[in-house]
């Protein structure tokens, strides 16, 4: 049966599947999917204009109804690129939830102080840059580690979306980095070439400075198999593993730019191989996220 999401217009098809099964592992309390997007809706937030893809709609309702369905109860919203530097789609889903919902925001370097704090006040928590061929490329490294300056009083975090091939090129700037780092799912790394390639091992340095932290989401990126990702479950339960105070995890829903739309349940039940105990999965989805973007109890 299909769970509700409401406000989904008919055409184009969402990239997110509307029968998600139901996970057979049980989520701890205070769970947290610490990435997702939300893509409109058009009619009431706009897309950038010089976006590099179109999405369809996919609006705070239907990831609430899915966050229900799964087991989740908090998460953290990540600004979409599609939508640009307005952040509002992202904040009015804050809104709706500010107790249990914050959200990671797109600016320029330039932004001022002010308009940070005006971020700071509607539950942004740190400033997504792109390192990406296919999206617009961020700011040079050397000026958004230097801008990093202006997080620090905030409290705020540099997230970091970057080809693997970039990890070890980047390195030296982010371990320079006066504000917290999380790397996006998994520095998109290829499983299929294996945990000894040297993308994988730059990522595995760099996660030495405790300043630095790595979302193991993404499995459906970096996996060169159909669902279940096997392939790319073994990366993140290592990542899991070996920093267990520096990882956290997220859906990536609504899941743009697949060519096949992913099953959410099956993305949660994959969690009982990423995180194989029920210690690990309360650090990973519950302690660590509380810890680092400040939910309370």
């Amino acid at each position: 049966m299909a769970i509700q999401f409401p406000g989904i217009m008919a055409e184009p098809k969402p990239s997110f599947n509307p029968r998600p099964s139901k996970p057979r592992l049980a989520l701890p309390r205070g769970a947290c999917d610490t990435h997702f997007h939300v893509f409109g809706p058009a009619k009431k937030f706009p897309f950038g204009p010089k976006r590099a893809y179109t999405p369809a709609d996919a609006p705070k309702e239907a990831l609430f109804a899915l966050h229900k369905h799964l087991g989740i109860e908090r998460g953290v919203v990540v600004q979409s690129a599609a939508h640009a530097f307005d952040n509002s789609a992202s904040a009015d889903l804050i809104a709706a939830r500010p107790k249990n919902y914050v959200g990671v925001a797109l600016a320029p370097v330039s932004i001022s102080s002010t308009e940070l704090q005006s971020l700071n006040r509607q539950g942004f928590r740190g400033v997504r840059f792109h390192y990406m061929q296919h999206l617009a490329e961020g700011a040079p490294i050397d000026e958004v580690i230097s801008f990093a300056g202006k997080l620090a009083d905030l409290g705020w975090h540099l997230q970091i979306h970057l080809e693997s091939a970039r990890v070890a090129e980047l390195a030296p700037a982010l371990n320079r980095s006066p504000v917290p780092v999380v790397i996006d799912h998994m520095a998109r790394i290829d499983a299929s070439k294996g945990m000894n390639h040297a993308d994988f091992q730059s990522l595995f340095s760099l996660l030495k400075n405790r300043n630095v932290w790595v979302k193991v989401s993404g499995s459906e990126r970096i996996s060169r198999q159909p669902s279940p990702w096997k392939d790319a479950l073994p990366f993140a339960r290592k990542l899991v593993a070996e920093f267990p105070e520096q990882t956290v995890w997220g859906s990536d829903w609504p899941h743009p730019n697949l060519k096949e739309i992913p099953d959410d349940g099956v993305m949660v039940d994959n969690l009982a191989e990423i995180a194989p105990s029920e210690k690990q999965r309360q650090v990973l989805l519950v302690d660590n996220p509380a810890r680092f973007y400040g939910f309370k109890a």
